[in-house]
């Protein structure tokens, strides 16, 4: 409640100088029942709401009416009168809008979805033929062949959306395998003022790309010959490639706003999808304040499941985004294939990198000169990041130049080079950044390096300044290399643990391929994605946990059609428990960033196993009332408890669920605040379902965290029938570990319970904090 009375104080200190000049979305929660009968529509009705706190002469701003995830309505408003808004009786909460971002052909092999088995998940579940996929993104490329509806049977009876059709975006843009597409631009028009529509559609047509690669690899056709300019060639396809598509654009050329995003909520719950997939993401805030959060309970609450990105503030800790625990959380992996392009330098050294590129090369055997884009003139800083009008032709003219990266896209830098003369560009990673290499269409011959590589170099440029020499390097483009090792890797940018809003709900759940991933593009869009780039190609290859979200949408979807019966946390669980923590080196997967050993605040529960997922053996289900009692025990208000779950809760009952940490959740995490205590204790219940084999008996191995006594009781699970439900106790007690004042020491292990055939696994994570 500190929060809401925070933001309130504050509206109050700016009500007396505001006037309409200020005006900021607001969504506006209302009580279900606060709905007279005497208004013959919803709109009436929340006209009347405003027309209360507004003057006759202002005019309504409404932007969208919800009522299917949310019961309420957006709104642009001053901050007097959403002061005044929150007074009215029926009115539970007025939200402030947030600004979202984008979070930007091997994955369904390297994922063991094989077409050519006879049994497993593709075969089971029919690839998800009859499931639907709402994807809420940028929009959509129809006509591209990775949603083309070859022998798909009729649209499922239970669909209710539409194809919103405009002047680019024709009556016959859906299909049987497209079979809904709208667009919601309210709320991006209140922030920004009309859109542009000779850069952006103002229709489902995507002028980004984003949504149509993500769209693609959740459930995009098989689709041969498939590559981006000869690299990654092959066969592309989706997850799901017989799972129908729903299109939700709510992303334009300023951002996702999170009045338009709950309104794609809103639509996909009352069109009928199965999943929902989201590859934005903003800042961690309290879940009643966070629209993202509102929508999914309300669509999980329904029976959808709802996977969102990670986010790619990676390596960094508490980064984390969209970690509410009714939402699969999804960080990023890598594949076994990837794409070097290395810089041999004049002194013989050859420095390792990874780039993509297909125009007029370099002349084979010619080296070119080498600079460094920070040391030619200007304020040296803008010109070492490559930006727009910094580069000095004369100084970059016929050269090689290694631009820093950072504020303007990678592709960008390019640009800027081959504007300013230059022939070819090194991208070097900041220290931030770490190892991590991450390939774009550039357009000139260019590669990525890593930190250590890019000093290097840089090194190399310096002692060839000081002996008056000249620097002198060439790229060597290798094309596409498979059987990569080690693989899966966890991926420098992918967002990492722990939880800033509940650290005792482990995320990200899991981790996907996210990593160089190929998928569908559209036409008018090139695949360095900036407006100078012509080229045209059907596929391009895109990094971020954006690409690894819709990996396990498409997943999601298939566990759906085998198992018709499993709710959207039976269907986490299964990826969770079943997921793996071991490369294909049979060791410990490593993280990009710095090549040491992960923890599960970067992988989670691991990296998804499909096959395994489709019969992981129990699972661990929740309810809507357990949530509602993981907010109580949140310390939520029953006030904010219903924004988020549309109910009046009772929280009398949550102090028997124990604690926060108590949710029946496929993961273990305790906090512990040391405050001089030589021991702490606490203890989790845990209820798990058999969806395996009658007469099963499992028993528990314990692999506790250093320092730590963990005991689980009983130790053996007997179940007599499928679906029946046993629960179970975990106690955990940690030694104090000397911490200086404000740090905290983290230590994981895993409860794994076996009957001989599955093995289901949950990460157990004790963590211990020195308060200031």
């Amino acid at each position: 409640m500190g929060f809401f009375l925070f933001f309130f104080l504050s509206l109050l200190s700016l009500a007396s100088s505001a006037s309409r000049v200020d005006q900021k979305t607001f969504i506006v929660r209302v009580q279900n029942e606060a709905k007279p009968s005497v208004f013959t529509t919803h709109k009436h009705w929340y006209e009347s709401s405003l027309s209360s706190v507004l003057s006759p002469s202002t005019p309504t701003q409404l932007l969208h009416v919800y009522d299917s995830v949310f019961h309420g309505f957006s709104a642009k408003l001053s901050p007097t009168e959403a002061l005044k808004l929150q007074t009215l009786p029926h009115v539970i909460a007025v939200i402030p809008e947030q600004v979202r971002h984008l979070q930007t052909t091997r994955s369904p092999l390297f994922l063991g979805l094989k077409t050519t088995d006879s049994a497993g998940l593709l075969k089971e579940s029919d690839f998800g033929s009859d499931l639907v996929i709402g994807v809420i993104d940028t929009g959509i490329w129809p006509e591209r062949q990775s949603f083309n509806d070859r022998n798909l049977g009729p649209i499922p009876s239970k669909w209710k959306g539409q194809c919103v059709t405009t002047n680019d975006f024709g009556s016959n843009s859906c299909n049987k395998k497209l079979i809904g597409a709208r667009y919601f631009c309210s709320g991006y028009e209140a922030s920004n003022g009309k859109m542009n529509e000779t850069s952006e559609f103002r229709s489902p047509r995507d002028s980004d790309g984003h949504g149509t690669h993500t769209a693609s690899i959740a459930a995009g056709r098989y689709v041969f010959p498939a590559s981006t300019l000869g690299y990654a060639k092959g066969v592309a396809a989706g997850m799901a490639p017989k799972a129908r598509l729903a299109a939700y654009k709510v992303c334009w050329n300023a951002g996702c706003y999170d009045s338009d995003i709950l309104a794609a909520f809103d639509s996909a719950v009352a069109d009928g999808v199965d999943v929902i997939s989201l590859s934005v993401g903003g800042a961690v805030v309290p879940y009643y304040l966070d629209a993202i959060a509102i929508g999914a309970y309300g669509a999980a609450e329904k029976g959808i499941f709802v996977s969102a990105s990670a986010g790619n503030g990676g390596p960094g800790g508490l980064t984390v985004t969209n970690v509410a625990p009714w939402v699969a959380t999804v960080g990023a992996g890598t594949i076994d294939r990837d794409f070097p392009a290395d810089v041999k330098l004049g002194n013989g050294k050859v420095v390792t990198g990874a780039g993509v590129y297909n125009g007029r090369g370099l002349s084979p055997g010619r080296m070119y000169p080498l600079v460094y884009a920070g040391s030619g003139g200007g304020d040296g800083y803008s010109s070492s990041l490559c930006l727009e009008g910094s580069l000095d032709p004369d100084f970059v003219k016929g050269k090689i130049v290694l631009c820093d990266r950072g504020i303007n896209s990678r592709a960008a830098k390019g640009e800027v080079v081959k504007k300013a003369g230059g022939i070819g560009m090194i991208l070097a990673n900041g220290v931030f950044d770490g190892e991590g290499l991450v390939v774009d269409c550039h357009v000139l011959p260019a590669t990525a390096v890593g930190a250590s590589n890019a000093d290097e170099i840089r090194q190399y440029i310096d002692s060839a300044s000081k002996s008056k020499s000249s620097a002198t390097a060439t790229i060597l483009f290798k094309g596409t290399r498979l059987g990569v090792r080690p693989a899966p890797v966890v991926a420098s940018f992918s967002a990492r643990g722990p939880n800033p809003e509940t650290p005792e709900i482990l995320k990200p759940d899991v981790i996907a391929p996210g990593l160089n991933i190929l998928a569908a593009w559209p036409d008018k869009v090139g695949p360095a994605g900036i407006p100078s780039d012509n080229r045209r190609t059907e596929f391009n290859i895109l990094s971020g946990t954006s690409m690894a979200c819709p990996h396990v949408s498409g997943l999601a979807a298939l566990l759906k059609a085998a198992h018709p019966d499993w709710s959207p946390a039976a269907i986490k669980s299964a990826l969770m428990t079943t997921a793996y923590t071991v490369d294909n080196r049979g060791e410990t997967m490593v993280d990009e960033s710095n090549g040491n050993t992960s923890t599960v605040l970067d992988f989670g529960s691991g990296h998804v196993h499909p096959t395994k997922a489709m019969n992981p053996g129990l699972v661990y289900d929740i309810t809507p009332m357990d949530y509602v009692d993981f907010l109580c025990n949140s310390n939520y208000t029953i006030n904010n408890i219903q924004v988020i779950t549309r109910r009046n809760a009772d929280c009398s009952g949550a102090k028997r669920a124990g604690h926060v940490g108590n949710l029946n959740y496929p993961s273990f995490s305790a906090v512990f605040q040391q405050y001089g205590k030589h021991t702490m204790s606490t203890h989790f219940i845990r209820q798990v379902t058999n969806v395996g084999d009658p007469n099963s008996v499992y028993k528990v191995t314990v692999r506790p965290p250093s320092g730590t006594l963990v005991t689980v009781e009983p130790k053996q699970l007997v179940f007599r029938r499928v679906g029946q439900k046993l629960n179970f106790l975990v106690r955990v007690e940690a030694m104090a570990v000397k911490l200086a004042p404000g740090s905290t020491n983290m230590k994981s292990g895993s409860i794994v319970w076996s009957d001989g055939k599955h093995n289901v696994t949950s990460p157990i994570v004790v963590t211990t904090q020195q308060p200031l």
